[in-house]
């Protein structure tokens, strides 16, 4: 379905972003992963789904680096035809202790870098008359959670930022939509279940239960794979007239 289009999708060298990157690489599209940590491993397993594959390390909090990723896959691909904004950090903090780095630091990666890489991906859509740009915002877009400020505020504005994207390329073949997940068990979730049960002195599988527990109906984490597939809905005709939707897959969490 997606032969011939080119996906940039930020924070893809594990996680949610890994597994959307290749659910994209299963329908065709050639992929540029970015990220820090393994590259050859994330790499490996997306060009084993037969597609072409390229690496930029843009730190996404230097809007320099993300014009220079741009730039990469215009040349190496001839542009992005699917931009899919996930690069995200966490820091939990009462708002009165939350370190303003911490502040600074999660507002740049996980809402600026978003509008950066928007800004500079969409002429090349434009141009084309179709693009796909999918935020990869969070439950945390759409209600809150205590020791969280930073992280909510983010995904509040990435999901404020999808719907003005969406309205301002309406009646074009550019829509712009957002993915709200619940608990994803990703190496960044995995370190709160960690912290969980080393505070309360329980076991991991304790810890488990009552996170989810505290938040997700389903008592089930959302996988990669599924986000990857909701993805590639977003991309399909089918998605042609999906615009500016904050799309919750949150186990019920949003629905109490």
């Amino acid at each position: 379905m997606l032969k011939g289009k080119t996906a940039l999708v930020t924070g893809s060298t594990s996680g949610i972003g890994l597994g959307i990157a290749k659910a994209l690489a299963a329908q065709g599209a050639n992929i540029v992963l970015n990220g820090f940590g393994d590259v050859e491993g994330p790499k490996a397993e997306v060009a084993a789904l037969g597609v072409q594959v390229s690496y930029h390390g843009a730190d996404m909090s230097k809007p320099a680096e993300i014009a220079a990723m741009i730039e990469h896959a215009t040349t190496t691909f001839g542009g992005v035809d699917i931009l899919v904004n996930n690069a995200g950090i966490q820091h939990v903090a009462r708002v009165e202790n939350f370190p303003i780095e911490k502040w600074d630091a999660i507002i740049a990666i996980n809402m600026s870098s978003a509008f950066h890489a928007t800004r500079l991906a969409l002429p090349g859509m434009q141009a084309k008359n179709w693009g796909r740009i999918i935020n990869v915002a969070s439950v945390h877009g759409l209600v809150g959670s205590a020791e969280k400020s930073a992280y909510v505020a983010a995904k509040h504005g990435v999901v404020g930022l999808t719907k003005v994207t969406a309205l301002e390329n309406a009646t074009t073949g550019v829509t712009c939509n957002a993915i709200c997940p619940g608990w994803v068990l990703t190496p960044l979730v995995q370190k709160q279940v960690d912290a969980k049960a080393a505070a309360r002195g329980i076991s991991n599988a304790d810890a488990t239960k009552q996170l989810l527990g505290e938040k997700e109906p389903s008592m089930q984490f959302t996988t990669p794979e599924e986000l990857g597939a909701l993805a590639v809905f977003f991309c399909s005709p089918a998605g042609d007239n999906v615009r500016g939707v904050a799309w919750n897959m949150d186990g019920g969490w949003t629905a109490q």
